[in-house]
């Protein structure tokens, strides 16, 4: 058996979204100081790094991390890999031939090239959904879908229709997935967020494991 971690270093080398908070990790309690213990305080949006979006992002009165059904965070999974696109489109997502009653999809992009150099600058032309795409990961019975940077909407996407659309219908959404170690094909999928009451969202962390 063959485990692939696919979450990214919570660190504060990460990039985070224009307008977001830098991840700080500070060490306030240090035994090389002579304090009794290391004790380390976090610091960041509950979207950074891999992280998990419940409905509540977008859907006033949707289910908060908490409440997101723990069969669908694990289970079979299928990794396609789309290499070349900019934009993921409902055309491209038919051509991959998905397995019948696939329900967690994850999407291998170039952007997974990105973090070779995770201390890089936000990318804002990285790959996502168009919003059309989204309506098709609907009508195709899609359940969880992740990606391999920090958003599933496109960044020139003013309007947030495709996280509304994915979210509205029950659809999970991992983000800042890391990739880049996994082959298309199928896996059985470990994504456990943190339990945060209340929350939007909620860093995660996530495995891949080999069937």
């Amino acid at each position: 058996m063959r485990i692939v971690d696919i979450s990214l270093p919570l660190s504060s080398k990460l990039p985070v979204w224009p307008g977001d908070r830098s991840i700080v990790l500070e060490r306030y309690r240090a035994l090389a100081k002579g304090d009794s213990s290391n004790d380390t305080r976090l610091t960041c949006s509950v979207h950074a790094g891999t992280h998990v979006d419940a409905p509540l992002h977008f859907i006033e009165n949707g289910a908060a991390v908490e409440q997101l059904p723990l069969d669908m965070l694990m289970g079979p999974a299928v990794v396609v890999y789309l290499p070349e696109t900019d934009v993921i489109t409902p055309d491209q997502l038919d051509a991959q031939k998905l397995p019948p009653n696939t329900q967690r999809l994850l999407l291998k992009t170039k952007n997974s090239r990105l973090w070779d150099h995770p201390d890089h600058e936000f990318k804002p032309e990285f790959v996502a959904l168009s919003a059309t795409s989204a309506d098709w990961m609907v009508d195709h019975g899609i359940r969880l879908v992740g990606i391999d940077y920090l958003s599933i909407q496109l960044y020139e996407d003013v309007e947030p229709q495709t996280h509304r659309t994915l979210l509205d219908a029950g659809i999970i959404i991992i983000e800042g997935l890391d990739l880049r170690q996994v082959s298309p094909g199928g896996y059985n999928l470990i994504c456990l967020p943190l339990k945060l009451a209340g929350s939007e969202g909620a860093p995660a962390r996530a495995v891949l494991i080999e069937k």
